[in-house]
């Protein structure tokens, strides 16, 4: 019935944009073989990065030099490795890099779809403080921390509070009912993955349910507030910019 009359879930606003899986759509892009490649978040709706959901087929590969660009690859599902350095590491569920300007990588599958989160940002240097190196870890490592204060909200930092570093990725978990701390505003960009679970999410003045598989942009200063909803906890993974002087 929702085919029929062209029902979706799916809302792009001005200062925002709730975009479902029913209306992802492939595209065909450099590097990637044997792989389904779906552009959620580009400069072509507003956003200053790119956000990427690729599945990965059987013998499918990822490969090429980041050039400008850093980016940052976590794996939703699947697992098999990455090359980087000459050195290959194993990938899995959890697993996540991140790749500084200017790196090779060869990413290979290793079961029967593997699929992947995958980040692109212009690295925006900072006089006198050296680029970030590689980071390849898993969020099992990462301590969550309660989030302002929430022991049922928790936020795990993904990459290091440090200026190298232009942009920040978290995974914030909220137990069933456990909401933001209260609503923001501010002057970063956000790319976010819904992981598990579901909830209600406030965008700018509209509020919308919101499920596992869910991709959300927030603009700059778009109202933003999320209350977990239904039996399990629900968990999203999140892009900002950080650390740069907005002018």
């Amino acid at each position: 019935m929702s085919d029929l009359f062209g029902i979706t879930r799916t809302v792009v606003k001005l200062r925002y944009a709730l975009l479902t899986p029913d209306v992802f759509t492939s595209s065909n892009l450099p590097g990637w073989k044997n792989s389904v490649c779906v552009v959620n978040i580009s400069p072509a709706l507003g956003a200053r990065f790119t956000q990427l959901h690729v599945t990965l087929g059987k013998e499918g590969t990822g490969e090429g030099n980041t050039g400008p660009h850093q980016h940052f690859i976590y794996v939703i599902e699947g697992s098999g490795t990455i090359g980087l350095e000459d050195r290959r590491h194993r990938l899995e569920p959890g697993s996540y890099v991140y790749l500084p300007p200017g790196r090779d990588m060869q990413i290979k599958n290793g079961s029967a779809d593997m699929k992947l989160l995958v980040f692109q940002k212009p690295y925006q240097a900072q006089k006198g403080t050296p680029a970030p190196a590689n980071i390849v870890s898993h969020v099992r490592d990462v301590k969550g921390q309660p989030l302002l204060g929430n022991e049922a909200a928790r936020l795990q930092a993904l990459l290091p509070d440090h200026a190298a570093f232009d942009m920040a990725v978290n995974i914030l978990t909220f137990q069933p009912g456990a909401t933001s701390p209260s609503v923001e505003a501010h002057i970063m960009e956000n790319g976010l993955l819904m992981l598990q679970g579901q909830g209600i999410y406030r965008l700018d003045s509209d509020w919308h349910p919101d499920q596992a598989g869910d991709v959300i942009l927030m603009g700059p200063y778009c109202p933003q507030w999320f209350v977990a909803m239904g039996n399990t906890p629900a968990s999203y993974i999140c892009y900002k910019d950080v650390n740069r002087d907005p002018m």
